[in-house]
């Protein structure tokens, strides 16, 4: 690979839960100039083709580091320096005059297609479009500058490496099908694990029907330490499409397991199939490695059954299609004390209802709904502005507390106000009982000061 001259690799933090660089049978994210976000997966001896953009072998990316800039050149990729941001001089200059017609630009697109096939470079094409630009002169800097992004998007080859972070990855899924994960915005996903206080090491129940976008932020904070139990209405693993571009490493996903919800019943006994050989012993090697793995399953359910059965959860996430009251009261018992519950729906009338619901139940505590607003904003010298398309909504999010319903329990103040009628009503003690003060007078007289006996 050819790494262009004043290029700097970017100097990635250590990430606990991915690998630092790419490698043979990730998917990646690759942003093109146009803006628009497409998806490969990395495999040996294999070509990565971009359409118009070109094509080059897989290989030529495997090893490299997330973030970067390429052009492909002949195949090949080379790495491009990192742009810098100018800034842009204010001027006279108006668009007031400029008339865009048919024949202010005299390059033809068969002479740009020729100039293309002869293999000149992408900027070379665009110096060419602005020296013969009969207005290129009559517009601002802004306008300027504009042109340019425009055309670099139309005839430049190059493309970036997006690292897989949790933010990259629910807003490509999010632009590409929001149905499919529910309106969960990158927005609404910090509020939904912030709410539920995900933390390293934290043991959690997760009910996702979003794609596995709410799976994958709680392994990601996880970062390998901690316990999560998803809940899913089949009987096979669930599959998770949102946690393939994350490219977890296997200590990252070995944290969690799944049960349908019949093996989620404590009064449920799940039909497991014999792990024995019919004859008392094992016809071939297949039939011995089928037996193990089948034990090693069935195994693995019995366990996580009991975990899920043993309780004392942090917390509770729920983006699901069914009835969320009958999730919470399902699992209500398998959290502990102070767990967070929270509910993500597209639909406020869930939520509130939901919030009706658990208001007039006394192991709850705080019910409240909020609805996340996001603006985007372009930065940039002199240009600072919001962006004039927003996204709808991000759905509708509802957070409670657990706690033990107890009776007989009383709140601390019941406690502090006891022990004072107590107080009263034997007299004040030796300790309570003011002593004597006495006046001393310094020898001007100015400074008075108050001492006890005891002093």
């Amino acid at each position: 690979m050819d790494v262009g001259e004043g290029s700097s690799q970017p100097n990635h933090a250590s990430s606990s839960t991915r690998e630092e660089t790419i490698r043979i049978g990730d998917t990646v994210l690759l942003k093109i100039p146009s803006g628009d976000i497409r998806t490969i997966k990395l495999e040996g001896n294999s070509n990565i083709n971009l359409g118009k953009f070109g094509s080059f072998p897989s290989s030529e990316l495997a090893g490299q580091s997330y973030g970067l800039t390429y052009e492909i050149v002949d195949k090949k990729l080379k790495v491009l320096p990192p742009r810098p941001m100018q800034e842009v001089e204010d001027t006279e200059a108006t668009n007031e005059l400029i008339n865009d017609g048919q024949y202010v630009q005299p390059l033809t697109v068969e002479e740009i297609e020729t100039l293309k096939k002869a293999g000149l470079h992408a900027s070379e094409i665009i110096k060419k479009q602005i020296e013969q630009h009969a207005n290129y002169s009559l517009k601002t800097e802004y306008s300027k500058e504009k042109y340019k992004k425009r055309k670099e998007a139309k005839y430049s080859k190059s493309f970036s490496v997006l690292e897989p972070t949790m933010f990259n990855v629910c807003e490509y899924w999010f632009n590409k099908d929001q149905n499919r994960l529910r309106d969960i915005r990158p927005d609404s996903l910090a509020q939904i694990l912030n709410l539920a206080n995900v933390r390293p090491g934290g043991r959690y129940l997760a009910v996702d029907d979003a794609s596995g976008v709410l799976v994958s932020g709680i392994l990601d904070r996880l970062g390998g330490s901690g316990r999560l139990i998803t809940i899913c209405d089949i009987d096979s693993p669930p599959a998770y499409p949102v946690m393939v571009h994350m490219n977890f490493r296997k200590e990252v996903t070995s944290v969690m397991s799944s049960l349908n919800w019949a093996t989620a019943d404590e009064e449920y006994t799940p039909i497991i199939a014999s792990v024995d050989p019919p004859a008392g012993k094992f016809k071939s090697d297949g039939q011995r490695t089928r037996l193990n793995k089948r034990k090693v399953a069935s195994d693995a359910l019995m366990q996580t059954r009991e975990e899920l059965f043993a309780g004392e959860y942090d917390g509770l996430l729920i983006a699901s299609q069914y009835d969320p009251f009958s999730i919470i009261e399902k699992l209500y018992p398998y959290l502990g004390g102070s767990a967070s519950i929270v509910v993500h729906s597209p639909h406020v009338q869930v939520v509130t209802s939901l919030q009706s619901q658990l208001r007039d139940r006394p192991g709850y505590l705080g019910p409240t709904v909020t609805e996340g607003f996001l603006r985007r904003y372009q930065v940039l010298p002199g240009r600072t502005h919001p962006m004039m398309n927003a996204s709808g909504s991000g759905g509708f999010v509802l957070h409670v507390i657990k706690i033990y319903d107890d009776p007989t329990a009383s709140s601390v103040m019941v406690h502090r106000h006891r022990k004072k009628t107590k107080q009263s009503s034997e007299g004040p003690s030796e300790k309570d009982v003011e002593q004597p003060a006495a006046i001393v007078v310094d020898a001007t007289g100015d400074d008075v000061e108050m001492r006890t006996s005891e002093s």
